[in-house]
């Protein structure tokens, strides 16, 4: 049988390495042990004389081995596992103690020497080993479950006295049980089914595999069958010491021995918040039960056997039904126990240690219910995601812990705080106390700013939050929640790090948003609404057209013509954003296949979002497209902007390569606005760079920062061999500086603004028709 082990607080336990050389002589020794034991077995095959002497000195020396292994694993495994081996120490140790005092008897004595002492150093020797099953990780932790399960063992043992009265002991005499200390040998076997009982209920939950419990648990089993086989053959006057059954304790020592070679488990489970662990194994409970009808049986065909319940037998069945009322009170009061536990976790975030939805939704019902005055501020973490991604789940959930705490404290017991989603929090303000909700929100806010010079936490996550009272205009917390989430996204919209109070103005832009959200899905699906404007991209020494920037309209039926910030952001919110990615970019390449004929190589660029980057099947999108197409790769440029470039990780620089692989071009679009690194310029497959227009608006005033900050944007690109695009020129002397700096490309109403394709192709025309 084996053992998963549970270490409280799940912690990783890893067993020392050996000392050079000390292997080899754990192993010589271990092997001397078997050595001693296959001697002393074919000693007593042989019949050689002083048969006693050798296996009172085979099972001396084993144990004492044993002891000593035991003791040095002690100091070597972790120490959580310190207790276990040092208890196994002492029964090893009491054991060779004890065979050594029954030695001397012995031979100074007259027969087998069944003195006090020696009773009790056995009988110590196994308690200590029941302790140690009892202080093994994956043992219950509370004194009522130890307790618990050391009364399965006593069960099974006092139901097995009827059963083992009946099967060998009724034709002994009474004379031969007349010694009280040969007596107590009866004692036992009785333990030794306790510490097997106990071995199989806490192995029974665990799910990492140890094979030294399975060698511990092989040792129980052969030392209980010697002590079964002794108790039978001395209570009929037919032990003899020397006795071939003698093997069997030393071999036992042995087990033990071998079971401290193996290491500490790698990982044990966590033994305080794991409840699927104390749900599992249910059959355990009814372990002790399966014998007690047995017991019940031989226990009456006892009685129909020798006229009256033997002495045993009687005494053993109150003993029984003892130790099973006191279970089933303790059994009773874990399980209260484990219920309130239960409840407790099913309100409980385990992450954060908060109140969790239900237990949120709870409380909020409460005060709905009775018209309580209360307001609800809904909280979630601005760019938590990017937390996620960037540096994986781990950092994420210290972010959550570390934001949790800061906002319990802010909160100084003003408020029920609650972790309500992945990166979501709530706050339940009762309206009885004259608590300013505005003010919670601005404590909160601030709580998350940096608390020092070390602090990064705020450069991680900031929060925004909606603020919603309870009012006539609510039906139920249902409302009430909708209004505070309709608050909180006003705040995002805000600019993030902000907080809303919800208002009627609010509640109708966010009917109008719903409906905006269900208009974008039936165009989509529908087809139609979605059109192109084409900005061309110059060179700016000549004036002529090298490009044009593919930008998507969307025709409103009611609306009219809404612009790219109107429905972007809401497509990329609820998933649409690739569905728009692919419907601009057939379109784009289709265009851009045919105006070629009029200005053969000229590129159309299109922008590609963050979410559709992260996408595995877009270089194979790319590829189909431009093959349906019929639009040469190189003139098709893919423009992703700095932030989604940076947010990756090996996957979207696998992505690029992916791309470029197919023959586009790739532009690292609105440059230096997101966190500009040397570091990821080296790294992005990019072939242009489009500097942001704010830069480029502060050119030609009276801004020498802005001048030199393009002149040295320029400078690195060229230094990477990135083609420069200066966005935004609106004016001659923008223009007159953008060429004065050397950008070869630039984009913006100087140069022309987005037309329809049709606008574009007469352009084209015009232009072919005065070369």
């Amino acid at each position: 049988m084996s053992l998963p082990g549970a270490a409280p607080g799940g912690s990783l336990l890893r067993a020392a390495a050996p000392a050079p050389g000390r292997g080899l002589r754990s192993w010589t020794a271990l092997a001397l042990c078997a050595a001693v034991i296959v001697g002393e077995l074919l000693w007593f095959l042989l019949d050689l004389p002083r048969r006693a002497l050798v296996s009172d000195a085979a099972a001396t020396v084993v144990a004492g081995i044993a002891a000593a292994y035991c003791l040095r694993v002690a100091r070597r495994h972790p120490s959580a596992l310190r207790t276990f081996w040092r208890l196994l120490a002492v029964t090893m140790a009491l054991a060779a103690a004890g065979r050594a005092i029954w030695t001397v008897a012995r031979l100074t004595g007259d027969g087998l020497p069944h003195t006090p002492l020696i009773a009790t150093i056995f009988i110590a020797g196994i308690c200590a080993g029941t302790g140690a099953l009892l202080s093994f990780l994956s043992a219950p932790d509370s004194a009522i479950g130890r307790t618990r399960i050391l009364l399965d063992g006593v069960i099974v043992a006092l139901a097995l006295v009827p059963i083992s009265w009946l099967i060998a002991l009724r034709d002994v005499t009474g004379s031969s049980l007349a010694d009280p200390l040969r007596s107590l040998a009866l004692v036992y076997p009785m333990l030794d089914l306790v510490q097997l009982t106990v071995l199989v209920a806490i192995s029974s939950g665990s799910r990492v595999r140890w094979p030294a419990l399975s060698l511990i648990g092989a040792s129980l089993a052969v030392r209980a069958l010697a002590d079964t086989v002794y108790v039978s053959l001395n209570v009929r006057d037919d032990y003899v010491a020397g006795h071939l059954i003698d093997v069997c304790w030393p071999l036992s020592y042995l087990l033990i021995a071998v079971a401290t070679r193996y290491p500490a488990p790698v990982r044990l489970d966590d033994a305080d918040d794991n409840v699927e662990r104390l749900l599992a194994a249910r059959w355990r409970t009814a372990v002790p039960y399966l014998l007690v009808g047995g017991s019940i049986v031989a226990t009456l065909v006892a009685r129909q056997v020798a006229g009256s319940s033997p002495a045993i037998v009687f005494w053993s069945s109150l003993g029984l039904l003892a130790a099973l009322a006191i279970r089933q009170r303790l059994v009773a009061r874990e399980n209260r126990q484990l219920a309130a536990r239960m409840r407790g976790l099913a309100h409980q975030d385990p992450l954060t240690g908060l109140p969790n939805r239900l237990a949120f939704n709870r409380e909020l019902q409460r005060h709905v219910r009775h018209r309580r005055p209360v307001t609800v501020l809904l909280l979630d973490l601005d760019g938590f995601k990017q937390v996620n991604d960037r540096f994986g789940h781990a950092t994420g959930d210290q972010l959550l812990t570390a934001v949790a705490e800061r906002m319990r404290h802010a909160l100084d017991g003003e408020g029920v705080l609650a972790r309500v989603g992945g990166d979501e929090f709530a706050v339940l303000v009762d309206g009885v106390r004259e608590h300013d909700p505005e003010l919670i929100a601005r404590r909160l806010l601030a709580a998350l700013g940096p608390a020092g010079p070390d602090d990064d936490i705020a450069g991680h996550c900031t929060a925004s939050i909606g603020i919603a009272a309870y009012g006539p205009q609510h039906s139920g917390q249902a409302d009430l929640l909708r209004d505070a989430d309709i608050a909180m996204y006003a705040a995002k919209e805000a600019g993030k790090s902000a907080y809303r109070v919800c208002t009627p103005a609010l509640r109708r832009q966010a009917v109008s948003r719903a409906e905006l959200i269900a208009d974008l899905r039936r165009a989509l699906a529908e087809g139609g609404q979605l059109e192109l404007a084409y900005q061309p991209i110059v060179a700016v020494g000549t004036g002529a057209m090298s490009g044009a920037e593919a930008l998507v309209r969307w025709r409103h039926p009611r609306h009219g013509l809404l612009g790219p910030d109107r429905f972007l952001p809401l497509a990329e919110e609820i998933g649409l954003i690739v569905a728009v990615d692919r419907w601009v970019l057939r379109e784009a390449c289709r265009a851009a296949a045919g105006w070629q004929e009029l200005a053969p190589g000229l590129t159309v660029a299109v922008n590609i979002s963050p979410a559709n980057l992260r996408r595995p099947g877009l270089a194979a999108d790319v590829a189909e497209v431009v093959r349906d197409t019929g639009l040469a790769p190189a003139a098709l440029t893919l423009e992703l902007t700095e932030t989604a470039l940076i947010d990756g990780t090996e996957t979207v620089l696998e992505r690029l390569r992916q791309l470029r692989a197919t023959g586009v071009r790739i532009a690292i679009d609105d440059f230096g606005t997101g966190y500009s690194s040397l570091s990821y310029l080296h790294r992005i497959p990019a072939t242009e760079l489009k500097i942001d227009q704010s830069f480029v608006a502060r050119l030609g005033g009276a801004d020498p920062q802005a001048y030199a900050t393009v002149a040295m944007v320029s400078k690195l690109a060229a230094a990477f061999d990135l083609v420069v695009v200066a966005e935004g020129v609106e004016t001659e002397e923008q223009h007159r500086a953008v060429a004065e700096i050397g950008c070869p490309h630039g984009q913006g109403y100087r140069y022309g603004r987005p037309a329809t394709l049709a606008q574009l192709r007469s352009s084209l025309r015009t232009a072919q028709a005065s070369a």
